[in-house]
């Protein structure tokens, strides 16, 4: 009877054993040195409605570059404080920095209200990007024995995830931005959703295969336009992702990588007021201005080019090129107007875009733009970059009765085995 009822509980085990999934929350880092920064950015659902300028507030970003970066309208009156709809997924501008050997934001902090807890700030004002543990492991001496109970007005540091990556994905320019993996994601819709492979984000990612869960962190490639300002300029390796925009120079210049093109183009933002000069020396050419002669030998282009901000001063740079045949009219990405509403099919659909949840597209520009507690630094396959992961096993409640009622029946049946 004993041999039987073994055998009887070793069916059990192998049976039970695939109800038990262990659950792995990943969040995927990078290692850097002291001195590496970057742009990047972090996708962000609105817990509820906030202003434009109550969002960027969260992310100590500028409310106009938030606006820009995910193409919408900075023409409206009062446009900072337009009211955006929760559940709205936005791009976040951030700062990506070196933090004890790990890139992450080193300039957002947060400034404790009432009733606020390390949980509600993390999963909840801050979309899970970040965790509660991150939160008291980041301030040591701002959080208590006791995580629930803030002191109201407290300021912690926000250590909310980013990647660098030399600023390209397979040989080519892109900025990388934090996901927050939803209920219905797939890896491959989102690579499908952000124009990448299933390959190229399980190899950034460090993942073995495709399998991903709600609340992991990923790091998405978004192709991009770079510049190449000198070292000296306020805004050097100024990224910008594809099908967007950048304001720099003071709100005086705003930047554009239009769809399907790797080629910055910059021109006088419509907020430009009291700018320095933006005309090219020698030349009656304004910055953003081409011109082009069709010749005999192909076609020759002359354009005035922004080369950065430095000590100030905005400087431009005439360029004169021969090409084989003369280009078509710049392409911009199109603008939308700032979304009011968020259709319901956008909540769970992979990062809709803001022309998809409630903004009607428009015209281009007008112008006058930690690892988690106890994770580890893992090494990616085929030199991709690194990822970590935490893991715990769990038991889905959905089968815990068809188990029991089968270890009942189990032991019924071993027990009226014949010795």
């Amino acid at each position: 009877m004993v041999h039987s009822f073994f055998r009887v509980l070793g069916v059990f085990l192998l049976l039970s054993s695939s109800f038990i999934h262990p659950t792995t929350s990943k969040s995927t880092i990078e290692p850097c040195s002291n001195s590496d920064t970057c742009s990047s950015l972090l996708g962000y659902s609105l817990y509820t409605d906030l202003k434009v300028s109550e969002v960027a507030s969260l992310f100590q970003t500028d409310p106009i570059s938030l606006l820009t970066t995910n193409a919408i309208d900075i023409s409206y009156p009062d446009v900072e404080n337009h009211i955006l709809p929760a559940k709205l997924f936005l791009k976040v501008p951030v700062t990506c920095s070196c933090v004890d050997g790990i890139f992450k934001s080193a300039f957002v902090h947060y400034k404790t209200r009432p009733s606020d807890t390390l949980s509600l700030i993390a999963d909840t004002i801050y979309g899970g990007l970040v965790s509660a543990d991150q939160i008291k492991e980041g301030n040591p001496n701002a959080v208590g024995p006791d995580p629930s109970v803030l002191n109201v007005g407290t300021n912690l540091w926000i250590p909310l995830p980013c990647t660098c990556f030399n600023g390209t994905d397979n040989n080519l320019p892109a900025i990388y931005m934090s996901y927050v993996v939803r209920p219905v994601d797939t890896l491959a819709g989102i690579a499908a959703r952000y124009s990448t492979t299933l390959t190229d984000l399980m190899n950034v990612n460090a993942l073995g295969g495709p399998s991903i869960k709600e609340g992991d962190i990923l790091s998405i490639p978004l192709s991009a336009c770079t510049s190449s300002f000198p070292r000296s300029a306020s805004d050097y390796a100024l990224s910008v992702a594809n099908g967007s925009y950048a304001i720099t120079a003071s709100h005086c210049v705003q930047c554009s990588c239009g769809p399907g093109s790797r080629n910055l183009y910059c021109m006088p933002a419509s907020l430009a007021v009291s700018c320095s000069s933006m005309q090219c020396k020698n030349s009656n050419l304004m910055l953003g201005n081409v011109t082009v002669q069709q010749t005999g030998g192909g076609c020759n282009v002359t354009s005035c080019n922004y080369s950065g901000l430095v000590n100030g001063t905005i400087i431009t740079t005439l360029s004169t090129s021969l090409q084989p045949r003369c280009p078509g009219p710049q392409q911009f990405p199109p603008l939308v107007a700032p979304p009011t509403s968020v259709g319901p099919d956008s909540i769970f659909a992979p990062a809709p875009s803001p022309s998809e949840s409630g903004g009607a597209p428009m015209d281009g520009p007008h112008s006058s733009v930690v690892p988690a507690s106890g994770s580890v630094i893992a090494f990616p396959p085929s030199g991709g970059p690194s990822g970590s992961a935490s893991s715990a096993c769990s038991l889905n409640p959905f089968v815990s009765f068809p188990i029991a009622v089968f270890l009942y029946l189990s032991m019924k049946y071993a027990i009226a085995l014949p010795l």
